[in-house]
């Protein structure tokens, strides 16, 4: 017995192409190379592709099927990638010119600490979204968390420990082992600069048809910046990160500016926007910089 197929042979109330039509939220395990592992991703997945004729709508479960046979339990590679892409479109034959796979998963990555060797890992949620038209176009979106040190609450600190220290030497010449002596005890802590938890919300576009190093891009974000957080830490590490904070006062703005002059700098990028934010200790309210390239 013959099941009907409304999809192909029902009648559309008006004949008009839709941009994406799919699924969203899929639950898709993965694989992702990074150095010397795969690492295993719960993912979730958004499949979508254009309908671009007059059909009343598109093989859904073609679509779901595919994921599973050619992604699940998969190290995710650009050929890879464009097996499923081709075979996406192959299954809607007739219907899309186009697809899209939207992949979300948070990513491990291990880091060292400063010092010590002490390591543990930090989670970056991650956006990748995988559009194949003409070419393959790879879009990257992460959250990069960091430390950011106020300059001028760091300056406002230094004058009250300068006055601090000519109150309490009021002698011309100053012994240098007395002086050493108050600056360690807990009479020299006259004032800590306000620090905060800060994020990048990155949204990058890929000039090339090849899937990014996602970790690498990682890596690069928080060396621009400067100062990301740490994860396993001894006294000694905790000690060279405030010492970090220190060399690498930020404002947001400079912290955008950073990432600015990074990505600008990176011919594989071919466009970006992205927000930074400092979760002010200071105040209730958060410091913003919104930027992109065009």
């Amino acid at each position: 017995m013959q099941l009907p197929d409304i999809t192909s042979h029902s009648n559309v109330d008006f004949q008009s192409p839709l941009k994406w039509v799919g699924m969203e939220k899929i639950a898709l395990p993965l694989k992702l190379a990074q150095p010397h592992v795969d690492v295993h991703l719960n993912a979730k997945a958004d499949i979508f592709v254009s309908l671009d004729s007059d059909a009343k709508g598109i093989h859904m479960s073609r679509l779901y099927l595919l994921l599973n046979q050619l992604l699940a339990n998969q190290s995710l590679s650009t050929k890879r990638i464009n097996e499923f892409m081709e075979a996406v479109l192959a299954s809607q034959k007739g219907l899309s010119k186009g697809a899209k796979l939207v992949l979300q998963f948070d990513l491990p990555q291990l880091k060292p600490a400063l010092l010590s060797d002490n390591a543990g890992y930090n989670a970056y949620p991650v956006v990748l979204t995988i559009t194949k038209q003409q070419s393959l176009t790879f879009n990257l979106k992460v959250d990069v968390a960091y430390s950011s040190t106020c300059p001028c609450s760091a300056a406002l600190s230094r004058q009250l420990l300068s006055e601090a220290v000519d109150k309490q030497f009021s002698d011309e010449h100053i012994d240098k082992a007395s002086l050493l002596s108050w600056l360690a005890s807990e009479q020299g802590s006259i004032a800590t600069p306000h620090s905060q938890r800060s994020y990048a919300y990155i949204d990058v576009t890929f000039s090339n048809e090849k899937l990014p190093d996602i970790g690498g891009f990682i890596t690069v974000c928080e060396q621009a910046i400067g100062t990301p957080v740490q994860t396993a830490v001894k006294r000694e590490d905790e000690q060279a990160f405030a010492a970090l904070n220190a060399k690498n006062l930020l404002f947001c703005e400079d912290a955008a500016r950073r990432l600015k002059q990074c990505f600008e700098t990176m011919p594989s990028i071919a466009d970006y926007q992205f927000k930074v934010e400092h979760q002010e200790s200071l105040h209730g309210h958060n410091a913003v910089v919104h930027e992109s390239k065009h």
